[in-house]
């Protein structure tokens, strides 16, 4: 017993718990003697803060409403329906529409339905099909006073943006004819000023809506009410409402809130700043047994103090080993001195690890944020799982009606500075902050980001693409000193998951397809033409094989020159330049042959070719990485001259005796071998036997005098080292599919 009491351990735990129990002591005679009025001013203030967050979900609903309307009265036809020659409706138009309606409201499961009819027809368009407007008022969705003809007459006067109050509506099935009855309002779009003529309504599903706004967190016994800017009811949870009197006693400002007590209640107003709508809280104003809860709190005062007493020492008891064990367990051993002090130091470090790898779940957050983001952009089908933590995240990404993806890509060029892709993606984002454009930024590799812009409105499309112009010299110049910076913008659409991949591919076939002169930093997609007008003669390409067979390197930078300065001035597509110079890095190599590829050679400048042309900003970067292959070949095959049989003196030969009668003997015997080692080496080193590079060769040239020349056929086949003009008339169409004279009178 002495050994327990003269433990500190177990006496800091004795007066920590008698500490408590006086804090008890205090806190529970000023509950005693504050407990109705403090409860209840508590509870006041916690009702009105959850009326507040209604109000706010009651605001952002019926923006949604108001901007499905609005994007409504964007769509075609404007102002009436279409009609085909025979006199009868458009029906594809019309079904058109349907798969917009149902686009719509499939996100906001609190619309009921949503119908587009025009004046001048008797059809309701909704999201579920089509109707006769007569019909789909006075038969399936019923209503004493709101029929098909009240509706007609509404549509036919001016009236702004209405909404209806909630009322019980006999919904009949089209397929069972069974009815059941629902509590709906019906949200009308104004026709004082609208941009089409249509006519469209919005039914709201009030069960719904007050499950969206979540009215159930309101104190029981509490209703709400809700008032249009006119002061008419148009929704309220109170059966029995009379709201003559108190509405006389207040008046209202827009900025500020009020209160009245009507005898057992007190009502709170609050005007919503989005459409002027008045909210109404109506809460019991006092308790109720008010001295028996005093009583009540009087014993329970005691009651606890008596029993915090002894619970302080029997627990003081009870927690001593179990402090001993937390101590050991946080590595303080069996040592003496304050056990509660070693505690705080190994509890100190545990928040240290917890703050570490807090860290690193906000990284692992963010990953995952990126993660679903990109395969969003997968044009596969998506897992349910994907699809939850998208609508996780979607509130991030949409927070507008409508958005426009950018793709930014990179290019650094006058800087020795190293930037990791998050260093990058924060200033990035710094830039598009200096610019006021709200967006979230997504690093794809290869100094490639995407940007997620959301716009307010349709028309800001034009106004962001100038903030981005400004953006990217700003960003040049000062965050991102020594990149240069090319943007490319998608087209506008509507902020829903879908139509994210949609925009990716607007950007991702914007980058292919601009055009090889595009100078400016930022690419409209809207603005990018399909052309087909590419330069690329295949006899320019033979002389530019030949050559470098030849070590004619400053004949080869010419045609290369000139291959990319025509189609420069053709003005064709970025893509359509690659393909060019990849298919004339493959002619520059074909007769390289395996000797030049000692130690992969040849695909490690393959692999850097590519790598330039895929970094390549216009045409002239692609220019300088064909001239540094053209000069790498040729000095390859410099090299190799040395023997006496190699490519480059076969095809300087040829060249110049392809006239003569070249027979495979002839040729064994010039380069002093045989002919069947020749024709072998032939084949492997130029990839098509000898007599098919001899014809080419001929052909080349008789296609160049038939062109530059007056000769006559006959001459030129026996120019070009054909013995009669029946062989070359045959070996020419086999080659090109037409006869000499067809393609001389083709070419002039």
């Amino acid at each position: 017993m002495k050994r327990l009491f003269t433990n500190q351990g177990l006496l800091q735990i004795f007066f920590s718990l008698l500490l408590v129990i006086g804090v008890m002591f205090i806190a529970n005679y000023y509950v005693y003697k504050n407990s109705i009025s403090g409860i209840y001013e508590k509870v006041s203030q916690n009702n009105a803060l959850v009326v507040k967050s209604i109000v706010q979900s009651f605001d952002n609903s019926f923006r949604s409403i108001n901007n499905i309307i609005y994007s409504i009265d964007g769509l075609s036809p404007y102002d009436s329906l279409e009609y085909t020659d025979d006199g009868t409706i458009n029906m594809s138009k019309v079904y058109t529409m349907v798969e917009n309606l149902s686009t719509f409201v499939a996100p906001l499961d609190y619309i009921e339905e949503t119908i587009v009819s025009y004046n001048d027809t008797d059809l309701a368009i909704t999201s579920q099909g089509t109707s006769s407007f007569e019909l789909f008022f006075n038969n399936k969705y019923k209503h004493g006073l709101y029929n098909a003809s009240y509706w007609r007459s509404f549509a036919n006067t001016k009236s702004s943006f209405k909404v209806f109050p909630a009322e019980n509506f006999r919904i009949v099935s089209e397929l069972s004819q069974q009815y059941r009855t629902k509590k709906l309002m019906v949200a009308v779009g104004g026709n004082k000023y609208r941009m089409s003529r249509k006519n469209v309504m919005v039914f709201i599903d009030v069960n719904a809506l007050l499950k969206h706004v979540n009215q159930k967190t309101m104190i029981p016994g509490a209703s709400l009410i809700v008032l249009d800017e006119n002061r008419n009811v148009i929704l309220s949870t109170d059966k029995s409402l009379d709201l003559i009197e108190v509405l006389n006693d207040v008046y209202f400002d827009n900025s500020q809130e009020a209160s009245v007590t009507r005898g057992d209640y007190e009502y709170n107003f609050y005007k919503s700043e989005y459409n002027g709508y008045l909210y109404i809280d109506k809460v019991p104003y006092q308790f109720q047994n008010i001295d028996s809860v005093a009583r009540a709190n009087y014993l329970i005062m005691l009651t606890a103090i008596i029993s915090a007493i002894i619970l302080a020492i029997f627990l003081s008891l009870y927690l001593n080993n179990p402090v001993k064990r937390i101590l050991r367990l946080m590595g303080g051993g069996h040592s003496q001195g304050n056990d509660f002090r070693k505690i705080h130091s190994g509890i100190v470090k545990l928040q240290m690890e917890n703050e570490s790898q807090k860290n690193q779940l906000l990284f692992v957050d963010s990953e995952l944020r990126k993660g679903v983001f990109l395969q969003a952009l997968d044009e596969y089908a998506h897992s349910s799982e994907l699809k939850t933590n998208m609508q996780e995240y979607y509130p991030e990404y949409y927070r507008d009606p409508f958005f426009v993806l950018a793709l930014l890509q990179l290019n650094q060029h006058a800087t020795e500075q190293q930037l990791d892709f998050e260093e990058i993606t924060a200033r990035i984002q710094r830039g598009l902050q200096h610019e006021n454009i709200d967006a979230n930024v997504f690093h794809v590799g290869n100094l490639r980001f995407l940007i997620v812009i959301g716009l307010n409105q349709s028309s800001m499309r034009v106004k962001l693409l100038k903030e981005l112009h400004d953006y990217v010299i700003h960003t040049e110049n000062e965050e991102l000193y020594g990149f240069r910076l090319r943007v490319c913008v998608s087209k506008l659409y509507v902020s829903e998951i879908e139509n994210l991949k949609r925009a990716h591919r607007d950007v991702m076939n914007g980058v292919v397809y601009r055009s090889v002169n595009e100078d400016s930093g930022v690419m409209d997609v809207e603005n990018i033409q399909y052309e087909w007008n590419v330069y690329f003669p295949l006899e320019v390409m033979e002389k530019l094989s030949n050559y470098l067979l030849s070590g004619k390197l400053t004949d080869s930078i010419q045609v290369i020159k000139e291959t990319m300065s025509e189609n420069a001035e053709r003005n064709i597509h970025h893509h359509q330049l690659v393909h060019i110079a990849k298919t004339m890095f493959i002619y520059m190599l074909r007769f390289a042959g395996s000797s030049a590829n000692v130690n992969n050679e040849l695909y490690e400048l393959e692999v850097d070719f590519g790598l330039k042309i895929e970094q390549a900003r216009d045409y002239h970067d692609v220019e300088k990485a064909l001239i540094r292959v053209a000069k790498h070949i040729a000095n390859r095959f410099k090299d190799e001259q040395v023997n006496k049989l190699n490519p480059t003196s076969i095809s300087e030969y040829m060249e110049q005796h392809y006239m003569s009668n070249l027979y495979l003997d002839h040729i064994a015997e010039v380069f002093e071998t045989s002919p069947k080692y020749f024709s072998s080496y032939f084949k492997k080193t130029f990839g098509i036997n000898y007599v098919e590079y001899l014809n080419k060769v001929r052909l080349s040239h008789a296609k160049k005098m038939m062109k530059d020349s007056t000769l006559s056929l006959a001459e030129i086949g026996e120019r070009s080292g054909y013995l009669n003009s029946s062989t070359f008339t045959t070996t020419f169409k086999k080659y090109y599919g037409i006869s000499p004279s067809e393609y001389r009178k083709k070419n002039d």
